[in-house]
């Protein structure tokens, strides 16, 4: 990022921005960059597969921004609706512009996430969210309730999370045994959940040339969680799971 700016009336004085991470809550300072990672300002984790100095935010041109200083892993960057949502790719920079503002990221198995809270709000947001029995909608996907298990199955460490923090993603094999599902089954429904994501432009869903990504696993549970596709309230659907019969292989 370039140097942080001294206030002048180009540049005013900086709204107030603060970052929580695991029930911890730091008051960031508009005159120096703030970086995170594995080393830096805020340690995430000492995760190899996190870069040193992964994320940095720093105040300039009279506003708040967050940065990709990283060469390999991106963030998902959402508002506190999980209407707008952004994809920071290594390089990219975005400005902090609403009240609250969800990031999260995968390194390895585990995934990762910090809120940030400015009083200077630039934008407001509103969710439109549709409910009804055996699917989840919000514009403009849609779940069915199979697919929805796999996903909730998938996110469960992340959505049992009190505060912003980290949470280990299963395996296909442990997911597909916490719904009883055969391997074929799960993949076959991880194939569709992932197709249809990715025909709405869902980024990171889908490796070159048609094949999909290996981590496809953890970016849905960014893009599941941050975009509210999957809430705490559908953890009960694992419970549910439990004494039901496996899901037919004819199933969506």
């Amino acid at each position: 990022m370039s140097p942080i700016q001294e206030p002048s009336p180009a540049n005013p004085a900086a709204s107030a921005l603060a970052l929580e991470f695991c029930g911890e809550r730091h008051q960031l300072d508009p005159g120096a960059e703030f970086t995170i990672g594995r080393e830096g300002d805020l340690v995430i984790d000492e995760n190899p597969y996190l870069h040193r100095r992964f994320l940095a935010i720093g105040y300039e041109f009279g506003m708040w921004w967050i940065a990709n200083v990283g060469s390999l892993l991106s963030a998902t960057v959402t508002d506190g609706t999980g209407q707008v949502q952004a994809w920071l790719a290594p390089g990219a920079r975005l400005p902090i512009v609403f009240e609250t503002m969800h990031v999260m990221f995968s390194a390895g198995s585990t995934t990762y996430d910090f809120t940030l809270h400015s009083d200077g709000d630039h934008f407001n947001t509103s969710a439109i969210t549709l409910n009804s029995a055996g699917s989840t909608t919000m514009m403009p996907v849609t779940l069915t309730t199979s697919q929805r298990m796999l996903v909730v199955a998938l996110a469960e460490h992340v959505l049992r999370q009190g505060v912003p923090g980290r949470g280990e993603i299963p395996s296909s094999a442990d997911a597909a045994a916490r719904l009883g599902w055969s391997m074929t089954t799960f993949n076959r429904k991880l194939d569709n959940v992932c197709e249809k994501l990715d025909k709405i432009g869902v980024h990171g869903l889908r490796g070159g040339r048609g094949r999909l990504a290996t981590n496809r696993r953890a970016r849905l549970v960014e893009y599941a969680v941050a975009s509210r596709l999957v809430g705490p309230d559908d953890l009960e659907l694992l419970d549910a799971s439990e004494t039901a019969p496996p899901a037919s292989p004819a199933l969506g």
